[in-house]
């Protein structure tokens, strides 16, 4: 559920959870977030299914910032 997974977050990633973190494919953090819970544990499985950081992959640290957090192990 996402509201757990928020609550594993840092402050900081917790904030503009529907602005676009994806510029590039207008992907927002909460919908990153929500493939992270679903199961989406590495970069390429969020990309499949979210298209995140398919463009310039410029937010791929950003999305990498929450794996770490979201994903057990990481």
């Amino acid at each position: 559920m996402i509201e757990d997974a928020l609550e594993k977050l840092p402050e900081i990633l917790k904030r503009n959870l529907d602005r676009n973190l994806c510029t590039c494919n207008e992907v927002p953090k909460r919908q990153i977030i929500q493939a992270i819970v679903e199961g989406a544990d590495t970069l390429d499985k969020v990309r499949q299914k979210t298209y995140a950081t398919e463009g310039t992959a410029c937010c791929s640290l950003q999305v990498e910032r929450l794996l770490e957090c979201l994903v057990e192990g990481k």
